[in-house]
Parts: C-alpha cells; sequence; structure tokens
C-alpha cells in the first residue's frame, strides 16, 4: 500500500493531500529512510514522522483499502511520541 494512503486510510494523518504534503518534505520516514508518498508500506515497517516539535514512530501491523473508524487504531502500534488522535 502507498505510504500516504495509509496514513490517511489508518487515521495517523486525517488528509490525504496533508499525508502527501508531509512526505514530500521529507518529514516522514519509513524504516529510518525518508519516505515519499509513493512508497510501498508492509506489515513490520517502522513509520516516523516528524512534527515541528515531537516525533512520532509507529509500526505498520494491518494494510487494509477501508476500514471503521475503530478498526483503524489496529493497523498500527505506537512506538514513540503521543498517541494520535
Amino acid at each position: 500500500m502507498r505510504l500516504d494512503k495509509f496514513l490517511k486510510v489508518s487515521r495517523i494523518i486525517k488528509r490525504r493531500t496533508v499525508a502527501k504534503e508531509v512526505c514530500d518534505t521529507g518529514r516522514v520516514l519509513v524504516n529510518g529512510r525518508v519516505a515519499k508518498p509513493g512508497t510501498n508500506v508492509k506489515v513490520g515497517d517502522i513509520i516516523e514522522i516528524q512534527y515541528a516539535a515531537k516525533t512520532v514512530k509507529a509500526e505498520v501491523l494491518l494494510e487494509k483499502e477501508h476500514v471503521t473508524k475503530d478498526e483503524a487504531k489496529e493497523m498500527y502500534r505506537i512506538l514513540q511520541g503521543e498517541e494520535i488522535e
């Protein structure tokens, strides 16, 4: 699954266009490497998002094209940083 789509479907980032913009600025790493919006993510990958004052690190647990709001939190596990709302 594309990184920008995963971020949107999992609700880590609310909109796909915002996810794409964040990736384009180089603030998203997948397994320690700067990732573009089209980078493929798979189960076990570590996604790190660098916000202005904090960093959130999450592990991909599940890939699904469509999920409900409740199921979205099952798609990742927070390793570092605050829980995503």
